[in-house]
């Protein structure tokens, strides 16, 4: 059997150009290599999965590349660029600081800092999950970090940033990594399912990236799971079941019913989503979600704000133009107003259903008031 390696791992980006949603910092880092201003320690911070140990490596690949590309990336040819991709690289080195956390494995560190690189410029330590190092480990590392020898450059990952001592933090070019767009996750996975001949609808892929909150590796992760699931056909009505995620068109019909004389029939599509194991207040900020989404689509300047498909964007436009815009303001206080009285309720239920009474009966009073006006 062939072995399988998760896309995570098998399309990890090889140069700056392919790092998605950060191009202001790797725009940086390849113009620090072209003037050859590359300071002696970087601090790379943000969330987990948007590229921060990525971009270490393709850095650190690129700063020993002897044949750098005119757009000064790493060439993946050279002799150095194929020792750091088959993990054979005597002038890069990687610590996990989360299981070396302690002064003497700092000390062995600095021992090793004293020996000059084997055939390349640099060496370059990337240690990852830096703020799990000691208090201890973090003042045994300071001297090292502040003036390394001029071979050595030292580059620091963390998720944590509030964690690092101040000390450290003004040792270093501090690079903070932005959780990536939805938009930018779907195009990614659109490649990453053409490559691997998976047909996934685009609304689909927006429901994986909506779920992986701006974390590409775990959006890559989900695409696996529900690539073996669904044999390589993604689906919007798949995805959501799996995922165990509401289908957008509950609260098109919902807001149908609350928006007219239904009531009812939409506290039975609720007691039915509740039924089915949907949480409640995931429910009622999703409602608030859609009467907002419902606001920017009665504009056409705020259509462009809406992240989203275009058929959906076509189904928010069509229902807008059927509900009132002060109506739907109020409504959507109400909804934010049941979010916040959510957890702290002792009726959970109660709280959605009354919800969803008022804005109906806000719907009602504005109908009465208009047939009074045209009498």
């Amino acid at each position: 059997m062939e072995n399988f390696i998760v896309s995570a791992r098998k399309y990890r980006p090889a140069n700056f150009h392919s790092v998605v949603g950060q191009d202001a910092i790797t725009a940086t880092l390849k113009n620090a290599i072209k003037t050859r201003q590359v300071a002696q320690a970087f601090l790379f911070c943000g969330p987990r999965g948007v590229g921060k140990t990525t971009c270490a490596r393709i850095f650190a690949k690129a700063l020993n590349c002897h044949h750098l590309t005119d757009d000064f990336e790493p060439c993946n040819a050279c002799d150095s660029c194929r020792a750091f991709n088959e993990s054979a690289s005597f002038n890069v080195f990687e610590l996990d600081a989360a299981s070396n956390n302690s002064v003497d494995d700092i000390r062995d560190l600095v021992k090793e800092v004293s020996i000059p690189p084997q055939g390349a410029e640099y060496k370059v330590y990337i240690i990852d999950e830096v703020h799990m190092l000691s208090a201890s480990a973090f003042n045994a590392f300071l001297k090292t970090l502040e003036e390394p020898p001029t071979y050595v450059k030292f580059i620091l990952a963390t998720t944590e940033k509030h964690k690092i001592m101040p000390t450290i933090l003004s040792r270093c070019q501090v690079y903070d990594f932005n959780r990536i767009t939805e938009r930018d996750i779907v195009k990614h996975l659109q490649y990453v399912a053409a490559q691997e001949q998976v047909n996934a609808d685009e609304d689909a892929l927006r429901i994986i990236a909506t779920k992986a909150d701006g974390a590409l590796r775990d959006a890559l992760s989900i695409f696996d799971q529900l690539v073996t699931f669904t044999d390589k056909d993604l689906t919007y009505q798949k995805v959501a079941a799996q995922l165990n995620v509401l289908d957008v068109s509950n609260y098109f019909r919902i807001t149908d019913c609350i928006f007219s004389d239904k009531v009812s029939d939409a506290l039975l599509i609720l007691d039915d989503l509740l039924f089915r194991g949907f949480d409640g207040q995931n429910f009622i900020t999703g409602l608030a979600t859609h009467f907002r989404n419902l606001l920017m689509a009665q504009n056409p300047e705020t259509v462009s704000l809406l992240d989203m498909s275009e058929s959906v964007k076509a189904q928010l436009y069509k229902q807008a133009q059927t509900v009132d815009r002060t109506l739907l303001i109020r409504s959507l206080e109400l909804a934010n107003q049941c979010d916040f009285n959510y957890r702290s309720s002792n009726n959970k239920r109660l709280t959605i259903e009354l919800c969803m009474m008022q804005i109906n009966a806000n719907y009602i009073y504005k109908k009465v008031r208009q047939s009074q006006e045209r009498k």
